[in-house]
């Protein structure tokens, strides 16, 4: 495929990221409305109107530097507020709660390959119009899978964590929820330091791959 300029490439990363980041969201509102909290829903926030969703730093500010200096694009949305206590069965569901945006991710990193086909097709009708989906598609198969990757990372507040503290017993859940004052500190610098995508890297790329070969790209 042809190089794509820095103002292309952001124009093709714009809608898989918001997408990406929406959904996500969405998903954990829906699944906690289902099981008994319907905060989300009464906030509006089980909408996939992005307004609703964008974080002006991680939304537009990360993932926009991220490209530009070169690296893993990520973002995050403004979190939907869920409210354990008003799951039918607090940690059983918010389990299903926490799990509920990274499904999301790898089910839209599926649809995003298939989409990757299409720009196949159109390539031979419209070249430009073709490899811009197919490039597309590709940044959705990969702002999916990282974020799915990020999130399962056991640091609270990510996903992981949630799910993680589920299993646990509950003291020792509580105990470890204690460490959440100091997860995104812990994120950042695992983030700066490089350490964080050293280790998160190898996994994304297998997930892709395996994804492509899923979807018979590869």
């Amino acid at each position: 495929m042809q190089q794509l300029t820095m103002v292309q490439q952001l124009a093709v990363w714009a809608v898989p990221v918001l997408f990406a980041i929406t959904v996500h969201e969405v998903a954990h509102g829906w699944v906690a409305n289902r099981y008994g909290d319907p905060t989300a829903r009464m906030l509006g926030r089980l909408t996939l109107n992005p307004i609703k969703h964008i974080d002006p730093v991680g939304t537009i500010l990360v993932p926009g530097l991220m490209l530009l200096m070169g690296g893993i694009v990520f973002g995050w949305a403004k979190p939907v507020p869920v409210n354990q206590r008003n799951l039918r069965n607090p940690r059983k569901h918010m389990i299903l709660v926490a799990a509920a945006g990274p499904g999301a991710n790898l089910v839209m990193a599926v649809l995003w390959a298939l989409m990757i086909w299409v720009g196949v097709g159109v390539t031979g009708v419209n070249q430009s119009i073709g490899f811009g989906i197919q490039y597309m598609g590709l940044a959705g198969v990969t702002i999916n899978i990282v974020l799915m990757v990020l999130n399962l990372v056991p640091v609270p507040p990510l996903d992981g964590s949630r799910v993680l503290a589920g299993f646990l017993p509950p003291k020792l859940a509580w105990q470890y929820s204690r460490i959440e004052p100091y997860g995104l500190f812990i994120v950042l610098a695992l983030l700066l330091t490089g350490v964080l995508f050293r280790v998160l890297d190898p996994v994304v790329s297998w997930f892709r791959v395996l994804i492509l070969h899923f979807t018979g790209l590869i």
